[in-house]
């Protein structure tokens, strides 16, 4: 029923397109932080009871007359989003400070940055985080397209060297795009997804998924020669490749799983959309591709031409001789990789992973350049907290290194200046019914250590006079994405690693297998993340979190091929050594293709993106790729040779011969 299978698949890109166009994408990180953190309640406190879900500031030109400026801020307030306008005649002095009723990211937010910029035109600038994820939407928007497009050529020249026939990587490239079609569609059931996923997704499901298709074509081929009718070789191959796809995904999905954990709910935006993508890559494999093989068979073979890549037989033969020198090289790199993974240098602060040229980062630097406005925290306190004593308070805060001013009711209020005097509009910014507003201007950038130590001296401060304090604003907030981030990073590598070698015990049967597996697949990350840091790159810290995880899950597939391979030949009486030369040669193949098609997904995007938090996402990955490749075929085999002896004794139906 072939036909049939496509036209329903076909027909199913039509729910897919209409779920991936209704699917939101939140482009504010700090939104992912637990709701039981302080400064996320502070957070919703401001927004559903102050009305200060994010805030602007526009930065005027000073050649501009204050006629202009008010007819520019009657504009203003007349965006749906805004709720507050407040201009240089009220407390600010040059910039404009605007509100909004939304939060930071929030499409409501992000279209009123758009109308605001529009009204403000080129003379003046748009600062803040609002308009930092308005322009990552902007520059997302654009690159997208050219992450598929790069992504795709790179597997088309992979698979044209790969494969047999340069009609079968369009023939694989198209099944594998409805799949991940399918997958992006579906996600409207998540109800969002984060830009970081949105922009990576795609092309880890292509790169993680190649190898089901390209294992399902060699079967179909093996079989065609054997049993000479494509239909029933069809289907053996299908019933050969479900069998190695759904062991071979159950690690890959265990590992994305494993980023549920996190306590930054990204990980679980990320970890439910790839694991799902696997899921469903495995699904069109043993579905939709069998059906556009059989369809365009003929194509197939008009286009057969020899195969390009090498037998690799003096290279198998060299590991395998050689394998005691590759465990000292092992044993020579083990130290150096574990030193440059623990030292991997990390940065918090979002708005350096973009270009300098986006305007808000022009706007946020001419903030701090002019008007020595860095960073905010905002303080919740008790409404009823007597006049003298926030003064004190305040001016404790004054005191502290770091503080430029404190804006607060008693500072507007002054010695002579009673509430009734200060606008309703100005009023409501500052106290409602329970609690009154303090907003401190920092000279210290976001997520660094004056930033934190700073903060918590001010909570010190404001807990001191209000145990009920809540500190909120981008700082506080960046302020526990730092502790929460750390805590993660231990957290969900332990937690993938754990998981996946209970798997293994099950798959092999064996308790020494999945320690050797897991041992040199995490050596392989070690050594990728050593790369970063003996070269002095610092990363964004969401790409030290997940690399770990995604690339444990996607390539330990790698050394699961040739370990199994080498069991069975261990089984058939091979001695170690001609047990391991008959696996390498029988695995290097698909462990190069894969690793290479992985490699050419995600090295586009890490070329293109001008986004550094995508971009050194996919850069770790797909050099990642590379080095789990040169391990499973270099200290793999070693490791498996030597450790023979204690494999046999804890291995079920394995006997040392």
């Amino acid at each position: 029923h072939r036909r049939l299978i496509i036209i329903i698949c076909l027909l199913l890109l039509i729910p897919s397109i209409i779920g991936i166009k209704a699917t939101k994408i939140n482009y504010d990180i700090l939104s992912y932080l637990p709701d039981t953190v302080d400064t996320v309640k502070g957070q919703n406190i401001l927004t559903d009871e102050f009305g200060v879900g994010s805030y602007s500031i526009v930065i005027i030109d000073n050649k501009m007359k204050d006629k202009d400026i008010l007819k520019m801020e009657d504009k203003i307030k007349e965006i749906d989003a805004v709720d507050k306008v407040i201009s240089k005649s009220d407390i600010l002095g040059t910039p404009i400070l605007v509100t909004f009723k939304t939060g930071m990211a929030a499409g409501e937010t992000l279209d009123a940055i758009d109308d605001l910029r529009d009204i403000v035109g080129d003379s003046c600038k748009v600062s803040g985080i609002s308009a930092t994820s308005d322009d990552i939407r902007i520059l997302l928007d654009q690159e997208m397209s050219v992450y598929v497009v790069v992504a795709s050529i790179f597997c088309i020249i992979v698979l044209m060297i790969a494969l047999d026939s340069y009609g079968v990587p369009l023939i694989i490239l198209g099944g594998i795009g409805i799949a991940i079609l399918y997958n992006m569609g579906t996600n409207i059931v998540l109800g969002q997804i984060s830009y970081i996923t949105k922009a990576i997704a795609t092309v880890l499901q292509l790169g993680v998924t190649m190898d089901f298709s390209i294992f399902l074509y060699h079967s179909y081929q093996r079989q065609k020669e054997i049993l000479g009718d494509k239909n029933k070789a069809m289907a053996t191959a299908i019933k050969e490749t479900l069998v190695s796809i759904v062991g071979s995904s159950t690690t890959t999905i265990a590992g994305f799983l494993a980023l549920c954990t996190m306590s930054l709910t990204l990980g679980t935006d990320i970890g439910l959309v790839m694991a799902k993508g696997v899921l469903i890559g495995v699904i069109t494999t043993v579905t939709l591709l069998p059906s556009l093989l059989l369809a365009f068979d003929k194509v197939i073979e008009k286009t057969k031409h020899k195969e390009l890549l090498p037998e690799f037989k003096k290279f198998t033969n060299f590991i395998v001789n050689h394998y005691k020198a590759m465990i000292v090289v092992f044993l020579l790199l083990l130290a150096p990789a574990i030193y440059g993974n623990n030292n991997v240098k990390v940065y918090y602060n979002l708005n350096k992973s973009l270009p300098d040229t986006l305007q808000s980062v022009s706007a946020n630097k001419e903030l701090q350049e002019k008007f020595n406005m860095v960073s905010t925290q905002m303080v919740l306190v008790n409404k009823d907290m007597k006049a003298d004593t926030a003064k004190q308070m305040i001016n404790e805060i004054k005191d502290l290194d770091g503080v430029d001013g404190v804006i607060g009711l008693q500072e507007l209020l002054g010695d002579n200046i009673s509430k009734e005097m200060i606008p309703d509009d100005i009023l409501s910014i500052f106290e409602n019914d329970k609690y009154q507003l303090l907003i401190i201007n920092s000279t210290y950038e976001n997520a660094t250590d004056e930033s934190n130590a700073l903060i918590q001296k001010v909570n010190e401060i404001v807990s001191k006079y209000d145990e009920n304090a809540i500190m909120a604003g981008e700082g506080p907030l960046m302020n526990d994405l730092v502790k929460i981030a750390d805590h993660d990073f231990n957290s969900v590598n332990v937690t993938s690693a754990v998981v996946i070698f209970v798997i293994m015990i099950f798959v092999f049967k064996s308790i020494s297998l999945p320690v050797i597996l897991i041992a040199v697949i995490e050596f392989a990350i070690f050594a990728n993340m050593s790369f970063t840091s003996y070269f002095g790159t610092v990363i964004p810290f969401i790409a030290s979190i997940v690399i770990g995880t995604i690339q444990l899950g996607a390539t330990v597939d790698y050394a699961i091929l040739m370990t199994n391979k080498y069991v069975q030949n261990r089984k058939d009486g091979l001695v170690p050594k001609e047990a391991m030369r008959l696996s390498l040669q029988d695995s290097i193949k698909s462990v190069i293709v894969s690793a290479f098609c992985f490699f050419a997904a995600t090295c586009g995007v890490s070329l293109f993106s001008n986004i550094e938090m995508i971009g050194s996402i996919c850069t770790l990955i797909s050099r990642g790729a590379i080095i789990s490749m040169v391990v499973v075929l270099t200290i793999l085999p070693a490791c498996l040779i030597l450790c023979d002896r204690v494999i046999c004794k804890t291995t079920k139906g394995l006997v040392r011969k």
